[in-house]
């Protein structure tokens, strides 16, 4: 195992990193930005080193400077968490090329998989259904549009090296197809440096499940169930549970085999998940493949009882997997919420500022991943990610009970800030997620809804 690893992240990631080395007794070395030098995960590191301000081009996604830091320190990896650089090849191949461990996959598959095109390809090549679209980049707007025109519309407009939800554009009619296309190439270009696009069809309702895969360098591959991760903003996630409700069993083991065929199929090596799409019929696409540890991985190892970031770090210094297909039992339900420093009243905008009161919630069966602390500054550098709040119960009733019980009791406060605690818990209330009746449209009907009555009420 190594004696230490630079963690090269920040928030509530980075402390649930450190802490799991804690526990496997490695040194934690912490980069930082100048505006996180009193945050708890620096606190909490056994050194740290300020890497540059707070931009994070200058700082958080600066490899030089991070390699640097881990040449100084002797750190022997580097654990990347999510976002940042977490799936950047180049960062992985400089790492290597410098003796230093990158705990993800080798450079080869986050290439391949982070070229949406390709990954579509990839689970074409491993018998896994994909929508019907294009399998390469499409180098010009008459072209697509002919894609578009044969698989019939409405079509999704992605781009290759997309993420996040971004790069994204979908069209419904082909007299506005050209213009779309150019503008999500223009997008694609100036957030990811890669104008790259495909297209494939979209589908208007449609559940979104992920599956986690682990994967050793001695031929283990691996799921741990899959997770729900329908409740989503603008393609942003909010809401995640597992096991996905209201799916049928034959389903559920298919989409764990399909995933496990793709991570087989690309080589794959760490902590990884697979995305699909499920239709209204119960048919299931693949969409994309993360080569990192994911935001909701909480609640995989709530009922799992499997530590995913021990899994990484062992696979990452040589070891087998600790845990095989047949010893995965998941139990009960779990259930995260995103909890965001965003105002839900003004259309979601992030609302950092001086935290004056932070009181998390606790109790049975609930876990906050949080970097937050009554004084510490909220900055609006960074992603608005305060906290994620994680509840464990028998069936899904009693999740959902658990989890409005948690949220009630969280309380933050401080001048300027926001937060999407009462949003999650009217998400919560809803009869269609109530009822596993939800779709990925759930929040815009919402808040078209909310919208709808500002009106009526304004008018009035």
């Amino acid at each position: 195992m190594f004696e230490t690893v630079l963690i090269a992240n920040r928030g509530e990631i980075a402390l649930r990193v450190a802490r799991t080395c804690r526990e496997l007794g490695i040194r934690v070395v912490m980069v930082h930005s100048t505006a996180d030098r009193e945050t708890w995960p620096v606190r909490f590191a056994d050194r740290s080193v300020q890497i540059g301000p707070p931009p994070a081009r200058h700082s958080y996604l600066n490899p030089a400077g991070i390699v640097e830091a881990a040449l100084r320190e002797g750190a022997e990896a580097v654990h990347p968490g999510y976002g940042f650089l977490s799936e950047d090849r180049d960062f992985a191949e400089i790492c290597e090329a410098h003796g230093i461990t990158f705990i993800g996959p080798p450079a080869t598959v986050i290439e391949r998989l982070g070229d949406k095109a390709e990954a579509r390809r990839v689970a074409v090549d491993a018998g896994v259904p994909v929508l019907p679209g294009s399998l390469e980049a499409l180098g010009n707007a008459v072209e697509a549009k002919r894609v578009a025109d044969r698989i019939g519309y409405p079509v999704i407009i992605k781009a290759v090296a997309g993420g996040g939800g971004r790069g994204m554009a979908v069209v419904r009619d082909g007299h506005e197809f050209l213009q779309v296309f150019r503008e999500t190439r223009a997008v694609a270009q100036a957030v990811f440096g890669d104008g790259r696009v495909y297209v494939e069809r979209f589908l208007e309702t449609a559940r979104h499940v992920e599956v986690q895969v682990l994967a050793d360098r001695h031929g283990r591959v691996i799921h741990l169930g899959e997770r729900d991760c329908t409740v989503q903003r603008s393609r942003q996630k909010l809401i995640e549970e597992t096991p996905a409700p209201a799916l049928p069993a034959d389903l559920r083991a298919r989409l764990g085999e399909a995933a496990v065929r793709c991570a087989r199929e690309v080589g794959y090596v760490g902590a990884g998940t697979v995305e699909f799409v499920v239709d209204d019929e119960n048919n299931f696409y693949f969409i994309e493949a993360n080569c990192r540890i994911q935001v909701e991985h909480p609640v995989t190892e709530m009922v799992t009882g499997i530590d995913l970031i021990r899994e990484q770090l062992l696979v990452a210094a040589g070891h087998p997997l600790s845990v095989r297909q047949e010893e995965v039992s998941p139990r009960g339900v779990a259930i995260e919420c995103r909890v965001n420093t965003e105002d839900p009243d003004r259309g979601f905008l992030p609302a950092p500022g001086v935290l004056d009161v932070f009181e998390p919630p606790g109790g049975p069966f609930t876990r906050v991943d949080t970097y937050g602390r009554a004084g510490l500054a909220i900055t609006p550098y960074y992603d608005s990610l305060l906290a994620k709040v994680v509840v464990w119960a028998p069936d899904r009733p009693g999740a959902i009970a658990r989890m409005e019980r948690a949220l009630s009791e969280f309380t933050v406060a401080g001048a300027g800030v926001h937060t999407t605690i009462g949003f999650l818990r009217d998400v919560l209330a809803h009869p269609l997620f109530r009822d596993a009746k939800h779709r990925t449209s759930l929040v815009d009907q919402m808040l078209a809804v909310s919208a709808c009555d500002a009106g009526i009420r304004t008018a009035s």
